[in-house]
């Protein structure tokens, strides 16, 4: 049976020491916060995990200690290159560690042209036995994945699910009218998890989960299930925070808040750095706002 990803998925902070190494013990505990938490699916390696910045071994570790602690919730692995044969490469790593899914960003600088993207995803699909996410984040990469290419891509037996981030929420609604029947489309922006599920999508890859994972885990089920009076509720509750998140490159003031909150160094590797005073303090705000802090 394929796995599903849908539902409130985490895109898991990576934790450094303040050296600059793997925080194991770190990320081991902010797993087991979000199994505690019923989230219904963690991405290891992604954006918010600094992966750009880890050496391949470092991020099959994550992945591993990851696996270790996620008991029955899937694990969908990031594992993207700008450079097709390296993404295969590292999409038969994480396969091989056990990893549930891929998820597959689109290729950054080289501005791929429609016929590159259906190339490059389908290659990678067709080297591995686990579904492939596509993720679309044209914010980070340059360049959008246009529908009529998540269309083609969705039509490969392996390739399973889009994470949207494209923010064009025209793109997203043809995409969800067209889709293939089983095809998953994710929110890869926390804002827009309530827009995306009305419409007709199966949850989000989230960011504020690091922070709040039982409130993301309660705002998706909530909409799943046809209440979006109790979605919209908790959305807006949170969406300071979700806005806060964004402020300055993710996954910057995120971090910072889990470090405010206890859960891990405030360490990056560069170029990623720590916000400025002022996105920390807002971030303190909110954070006692919604309780999370004395």
């Amino acid at each position: 049976m394929t796995p599903s990803f849908a539902g409130a998925g985490t895109a898991l902070v990576t934790p450094f020491t303040r050296t600059g190494a793997l925080d194991e013990p770190a990320l081991r505990r902010l797993v087991r916060r979000q199994v505690d938490a019923h989230i219904d699916v963690l991405v290891p390696c992604g954006t918010t995990g600094e992966a750009a910045t880890m050496t391949v071994d470092e991020q099959r570790r994550v992945v591993a200690l990851t696996l270790e602690e996620a008991g029955k919730v899937p694990v969908l692995a990031g594992a993207g290159s700008n450079d097709t044969q390296t993404a295969v490469e590292r999409s038969k790593a994480m396969a091989a560690l056990g990893a549930h899914g891929i998820l597959s960003v689109g290729p950054y600088y080289n501005k791929p042209t429609p016929e590159g993207f259906y190339r490059h995803f389908a290659t990678i699909a067709d080297a591995v036995t686990v579904p492939i996410v596509v993720y679309n984040v044209p914010g980070r990469t340059g360049s959008n994945i246009d529908t009529k290419t998540q269309l083609r891509l969705a039509a490969h037996p392996n390739i399973t699910a889009v994470k949207e981030a494209s923010g064009n929420l025209t793109q997203v609604m043809d995409i969800l009218r067209d889709r293939p029947e089983g095809f998953e489309v994710l929110s890869g922006d926390d804002a827009n998890t309530v827009t995306f599920m009305a419409l007709g999508g199966e949850g989000v890859i989230s960011v504020a989960a690091n922070e709040v994972p039982g409130p993301m885990h309660d705002l998706v089920a909530a909409c799943a299930r046809g209440d979006f009076a109790e979605g919209r509720r908790i959305h807006y509750r949170l969406l300071h925070l979700m806005n806060l998140n964004f402020v300055e490159s993710n996954p910057m003031p995120v971090k910072a808040a889990l470090a405010l909150m206890g859960l891990c160094e405030e360490s990056f590797r560069l170029p990623m750095c720590p916000p400025k005073e002022s996105t920390r303090e807002a971030l303190r705000a909110a954070l006692k706002e919604l309780e999370l802090l004395p």
